[in-house]
Order: C-alpha cells, then sequence, then structure tokens
C-alpha cells in the first residue's frame, strides 16, 4: 500500500511539475517594432510593423491612431497557429487625419496560456507627426550668371528644418550648406557635358520627405570647347602602363592597359572625387583671390575634347577636365588658396595627388605631382608650397594638373582666376548668409 501511494505522489508530482512548466515555459510578451518609429511621416506614408514571438507563436495583433480626440482603425488581424513572425504594411492615405501629433497605440498578444489562457500582451505607444506640406523655399540672392563649365552661388532660406536641400541639375545634385542665420548657401556648377536646355531646379526635402521646388532667374553662356588630337607612342606606353598592370592583369597589352586606364580606371577616379567632394566645411576658408601657378604656360584647357590616336587610328575619346600647366620641371607648386588637405596620396591618373578643401564642397586639385609636402588634416595657407610638379599618373611630360571641382563635379578654372568674375558672382552674395 505505501508502495502504490508513493507511486500516486510521484505521478502528481510529475503532472504539476509538467502543467507548471507548460504554463510558464512561455512567459515572454511579443516583439514589435514600427518603421518609422518617430519624426514626420506624409500624407501617402505606409508604416511596416514587425511581429515575432518565437515561443507560443503570434495570436492576433489591433492597430489604432489616435489624433485630436478621433481613434482610427487601422488594423485588427488574427493570426493562424505556428506564426512565429509577421510583418504588416499600414497605409495612411484612407484615413483623415490633420497635419500635427499623432499616436500609433499597438497591442499584440500570443498564443501562450499564460495569465489564465489570456497570453502574453505587447502594447506600445509611439508618437508620430503627420507633414503633408512640402517646404517653403525663398530665394535670398538675384543674378545668377553662368557659364557652361562654370560655378554659380545662390542664397535662399526655408520655411521648416530639411534634411535635405540644394540644386538639381540633370543627374547632379549639389548641397545647400546651412549658415549661422539660418539661411542657406549653395556653390553649383552648370557641369560642362549637360544639355543647355536643362534647368537648374533649387528642392528641398524635409523630414517628412516632401519635397519643395523653387525656380530662380539665371543666364546661361553656352560654351564651345576646343577639340585635340594626342598620339599614343610606344614609348608613352612601354614607360607609364606598366604602373596600372596590377589594376587590369587581364589585359594583355600595353595598349590594352592604355585603354582600359581610360575608360574605366577614369570613371572610377572621378567618382571618388565626388565622395571626397562631400568631406567640406559649411562655410568659405578663404577670402583673398585665387593664385595662378607663376610663370606657367598652358598645355591644355578645361574641356577640350580628346580623341586618341594610335599608329593613325583613332582608338578612344576623353574630356579633359582641368588646366595643365607646365613651366620647369619638379617646379614648386603653391596651394591656390587658404584652406585643409581633405586627400594626398596617389590616385590613379591624377598620380600623387593633392586636395584642398576652401568650403562649400569648392575643392582644388594638383596632380601628377613628384613629390607632396602636405597631409591629410593640414591647415594650408594661400601661396604655401604644398609639392613639385611631376609626371605621376596618366602625364606625358613633367607639368601640374590643375583642376576646381565643386562637390566632385571639375568646373573651368580659370572663372576662379578672374577678381572681378569672383567678386560679382560669389562673394558678393555671402553678406546675404550673415
Amino acid at each position: 500500500m505505501k508502495t502504490i501511494k508513493s507511486f500516486f505522489m510521484l505521478l502528481l508530482l510529475v503532472a504539476l511539475t509538467g502543467g507548471a512548466y507548460y504554463y510558464f515555459h512561455d512567459t515572454a510578451a511579443p516583439e514589435l517594432s514600427l518603421t518609422p518609429s518617430a519624426g514626420a511621416i506624409q500624407k501617402n506614408s505606409v508604416l511596416q510593423l514587425s511581429l515575432s514571438d518565437e515561443g507560443s507563436g503570434l495570436a492576433a495583433v489591433e492597430v489604432k491612431i489616435l489624433q485630436n480626440g478621433h481613434q482610427f482603425v487601422v488594423l485588427e488581424k488574427s493570426y493562424p497557429l505556428d506564426t512565429p513572425s509577421a510583418t504588416e504594411q499600414l497605409p495612411l492615405n484612407n484615413l483623415l487625419l490633420e497635419d500635427g501629433p499623432l499616436t500609433v497605440q499597438i497591442s499584440v498578444r500570443d498564443r501562450a496560456i499564460y495569465h489564465f489562457g489570456k497570453g502574453n500582451v505587447q502594447e506600445s505607444a509611439l508618437n508620430l507627426t503627420r507633414d503633408s506640406r512640402p517646404p517653403i523655399i525663398s530665394i535670398l540672392s538675384t543674378a545668377h550668371n553662368l557659364n557652361q563649365g562654370g560655378a554659380g552661388l545662390i542664397a535662399y532660406s526655408v520655411s521648416e528644418p530639411v534634411t535635405k536641400s540644394g540644386i538639381q541639375i540633370g543627374d547632379y545634385f549639389f548641397p545647400g550648406y546651412q549658415q549661422s542665420n539660418g539661411n542657406y548657401l549653395c556653390l553649383f556648377a552648370f557641369p560642362y557635358n549637360v544639355d543647355s536646355s536643362k534647368v537648374p531646379r533649387l528642392i528641398a526635402v524635409d523630414q517628412a520627405q516632401n519635397q519643395g521646388m523653387g525656380g530662380f532667374y539665371y543666364h546661361l553662356n553656352r560654351r564651345n570647347f576646343r577639340s585635340d588630337r594626342i598620339g599614343i607612342s610606344e614609348r608613352f606606353l612601354n614607360s607609364k602602363m606598366p604602373q596600372f598592370q596590377h589594376l587590369f592583369p587581364e589585359a594583355k597589352t600595353p595598349l590594352e592597359i592604355f585603354l582600359k586606364v581610360n575608360r574605366e580606371l577614369r570613371p572610377r577616379n572621378r567618382a571618388r572625387l565626388v565622395d571626397i567632394g562631400l568631406n567640406t566645411t559649411e562655410q568659405f576658408a578663404w577670402s583673398k583671390s585665387f593664385l595662378r601657378q607663376p610663370n606657367a604656360a598652358n598645355r591644355a584647357m578645361f574641356g577640350d575634347h580628346r580623341t586618341y590616336e594610335y599608329k593613325g587610328k583613332k582608338i578612344d575619346n576623353q574630356t579633359h577636365l582641368g588646366i595643365d600647366l607646365a613651366s620647369t620641371a619638379r617646379a614648386p607648386v603653391p596651394a591656390t588658396n587658404t584652406g585643409e588637405v581633405v586627400f594626398a596620396e596617389f590616385m590613379g591618373i591624377y598620380g600623387q595627388c593633392i586636395i584642398i578643401d576652401h568650403g562649400l564642397g569648392l575643392q582644388t586639385l594638383y596632380a601628377h605631382l613628384s613629390r607632396m609636402d602636405v597631409q591629410i588634416g593640414d591647415l594650408i595657407e594661400r601661396g604655401q608650397s604644398i609639392g613639385t610638379t611631376g609626371a605621376t599618373g596618366l602625364a606625358g611630360g613633367d607639368h601640374l594638373h590643375f583642376g576646381v571641382i565643386i562637390s566632385g563635379i571639375p568646373v573651368n578654372p580659370v572663372e576662379w582666376w578672374d577678381k572681378n568674375w569672383v567678386k560679382n558672382n560669389i562673394t558678393s552674395k555671402l553678406e546675404l548668409a550673415d
């Protein structure tokens, strides 16, 4: 009898242990996340709700939006057995919401028997702001005279905080930078390769991703760029292409390497200039005029359309996007103006190359150097020697390739050597941002 009683006591203990485990094995509430979880949303925004419960699985979810005493049921849904996760899209365009604050109230329940069969419940209330109105842009500057391949500066204000603003022209975007008084300055280019019929637009995007757009008065001077024929010799190929062989191991001859460099490496280097162009200060770092390499003759101009020929046959076309200046071999190279070094290393076609940032996306490039005397982070004074000319990279002889870049896009350096042009088109507008 004692043995039977002990046996039943053991069974009862096992049953109680099993029942306790079954009841308590899932006491964790489901997990939820909403995207976006804060900030501003548009009229047509779609919220994304992610749910998961790896224990007993999801049972049901309810989502409501509360605003100004009104309640809108966005989602009521039950889930089948064995649903460990779910993602729901919550469109808001059909709801009679107003611009302003609102609360997204979420309640999700799992299938656990905890809480006497009611399951575990996760509740969350997230605050968002509905904003359906695009920002208003006010143009502060008046005259915007542009040369094709050249630069311009525009001053403007925006009616609300924005995540992005600036000039869009074709596929190119030039960011604006907010100044101490809240207004914005945008230094931009009319790129050499953009059709003159394209119209620059000033855009601003707010925190809800509403985009405002503003037109502005401008005058464009169209430019015809020169054409040039360059013969590629065996001597040039044999002396210059070995430095690029490791980049194109599949190329079997120096000529094949040259074509790879011209057609593939050149675009990659120019794309890198765009990335470097984002490393800029929000104000100009200079106040004096821009210097030109002293006692140097122009060997090639900005925008030259180059036809490359090998053994009398055309093999490629490219555009020269700087000015080549030559004097004596290994001539000292002065910084054209005050700024900070943001690049100083070997870069493909440019060889040993220094880039100095002057603010608002304006940068100057010094390429093919034989020696570099500065490094990234150095603060440079106008006229300070930064290195010596050379023939590194894709250069046929000792010279300086000098470039002016705006947010990574090359522009004609000649403008920046012209004191009157700089005063009329750039510095005269700076007071609008003071």
